[in-house]
């Protein structure tokens, strides 16, 4: 059977490598094996970082080579570059095996028949595979085993698909199309211009269109098309329950642009999932390892789920958790907070913040790794900022990678997630100095819950709301559950410190929750220069707990 074949050649692999490997390695190459075999889909988390340094990849590098019939593995660009060059040639050379590997580009075409030009292994990005998929263009075969190696990213890049944007132009294109229909389409555009333009600005300056406005805009296209098919990308949009309608504003020129979004991506997906078997793998999934909550919000029905728990040794990170922060939604945080910050990072930083750094001084910096901060509030995040770069000069850069080697980044939620690729490239590079190690702190000032402020999330919370259901806890939590564990995968290579401020934590009843997301971990009670210094696990079991 396969997963013999593969156990063998994999625990043999292992064996001669000279470095620690990651240690479920025969575990989930066995799973991937029996997927292949049994044609039956499953879900797998990691629980660990997946760039291009990715411990885990190698589980399903070499059952798909071993694997006699053709896998479509999907996979970012940045990856497939790295997996055609490095991973695959390596292992096919060990494995003496040349099953043909090929990228698809944007015009690929699949076989006319299976006997005409096996593909064998084809890697896809995820927004070419997707839309092939939603589209129903017929690009890629069915009915083959397909690998999605990222799947945390999966509903943005979903509604990156499905979303549909109507610019400015839209609407004189749509008023060009139907001359002697001007006045209605020209009014309702100034009536929502003029809406839109009442509500007070926001960090995210969009605005849900109300359900009246809605119907209006409805009723309108309705009309239209009864004389003639209407513009794209107007024939697109089903304003219906199941869907939300909001507008970006762009106050400096007066206009604003609308977005029609899915509330919901499970029913799209679940009919996806029906055309072949499908393995995903992903970081963090979901705090369960059923992953109830993830199979819900994608459309997922019965397959195998299997969830790794970081290594304690390897993976823990330190926590740090002060008390006495008051609540992030009082006016006392604010001070709180930038009190707390200059405390850890007087500690992280040693050398006095007001010192003029040369070449001397600098050396003498520590070199574990840089600092960054959260901050969920855009004008927080620019107050913090501002009064950090005060004292601590341009080491401070808000929303923008440090250059110094002791930088401190203070942080949105989605810039940090969105420069994780980015960051694990440069690991990957064997020029040490050419790249930035993994960050030596986190410290985290909210939690990262869905902000009331964006549309969708306001239209997905009224959804939950209409049908009684509970939208914390079915929503709002386990999005920053999720968002929370992702967030600190860097610095659990470095067993670095987690520093988080948001007393919520405890003083909420899903205090706990965070915790568990957080695992494992070993709670440091007091910072001191000894500490900070060694990352090692503290000897002194007096000065923290450790907590699985």
């Amino acid at each position: 059977m396969i997963e013999v074949e593969v156990h063998q050649h994999l625990r043999t692999l292992l064996r001669e490598q000279p470095e620690s490997m990651w240690a479920h390695h025969l575990t989930m190459a066995r799973l991937i094996a029996r997927a292949l075999r049994l044609g039956r889909s499953a879900l797998i988390q990691t629980g660990t970082t997946a760039g291009y340094d990715a411990p885990y990849r190698l589980s399903y590098l070499l059952p798909i080579l071993l694997w006699p019939e053709p896998v479509i593995l999907v996979t970012p660009p940045h990856i497939q570059t790295h997996l055609l060059t490095v991973e695959f040639p390596r292992l096919q050379q060990w494995l003496q095996v040349s099953k043909p590997v090929q990228i698809a580009d944007p015009h690929w075409t699949q076989p006319a028949s299976p006997n005409q030009s096996p593909i064998g292994i084809l890697l896809v990005s995820p927004e070419q595979w997707l839309r092939d998929r939603l589209e129903q263009h017929g690009q890629f075969p069915k009915n083959i085993l397909t690998l999605i190696d990222g799947a945390d990213d999966l509903e943005n890049q979903v509604r990156t698909i499905l979303n549909i944007r109507l610019q400015p132009q839209h609407w004189d294109h749509l008023a060009l199309t139907y001359p002697q229909h001007i006045a209605p389409i020209r009014d309702l555009r100034v009536r929502l211009t003029h809406q839109l333009f009442q509500h007070p600005p926001n960090p995210t300056h969009s605005y849900l269109i109300e359900p009246i406005d809605r119907t209006e805009l409805l009723t309108l296209l309705t009309k239209l098309q009864t004389i003639a098919p209407l513009p794209a990308p107007w024939t697109l949009i089903p304003i219906a329950k199941t869907s939300t309608l909001w507008a970006t504003v762009d106050r400096s020129i007066g206009t604003f642009t609308l977005t029609h979004s899915p509330l919901q991506i499970s029913d799209p997906l679940r009919s996806i999932w029906q055309q072949q078997p499908t393995v995903l793998i992903g970081s963090a999934l979901d705090l369960d390892a059923s992953a109830d909550t993830y199979r819900t919000t994608h459309g997922l029905d019965d397959l195998t789920c299997l969830k790794f728990a970081p290594p304690r040794q390897e993976a823990g990170i330190h926590l740090y958790q002060p008390e006495g922060i008051p609540m992030p939604n009082t006016p006392q945080y604010q001070p709180a907070l930038l009190s707390e910050l200059r405390h850890i990072l007087t500690q992280l930083i040693p050398s006095p913040p007001q010192q003029t750094l040369t070449q001397q001084n600098l050396a003498e910096l520590p070199s574990e790794g840089w600092t960054v901060i959260l901050v969920g509030d855009t004008p927080l995040r620019s107050q913090v900022g501002a009064q950090l770069a005060s004292e601590w000069g341009s080491r401070v850069q808000v929303d923008r990678l440090p250059t110094h080697p002791n930088g401190i980044l203070v942080a949105g939620w989605d810039y940090w997630q969105s420069i994780q690729p980015e960051l694990s490239r440069w690991r990957s590079l064997p020029e040490r100095e050419s790249h930035l190690p993994s960050p030596r702190a986190i410290i985290i000032a909210t939690l990262p819950m869905p902000s009331l402020e964006h549309p969708l999330v306001s239209a997905r919370v009224q959804h939950y709301k209409s049908i009684r259901q509970d939208w914390f806890r079915l929503y709002l939590l386990p999005t920053a559950l999720m968002d929370l564990s992702r967030a600190i995968l860097p610095v659990r290579e470095s067993r670095g410190l987690v520093a988080l401020l948001d007393s919520r934590v405890l003083h909420r009843n899903y205090g706990q929750q965070v915790l568990a997301a957080l695992s494992p971990y070993a709670r440091v009670h007091h910072l001191d220069q000894d500490w900070i210094i060694d990352f090692e696990p503290l000897r002194d079991r007096s000065r923290y707990d450790r907590t699985a």
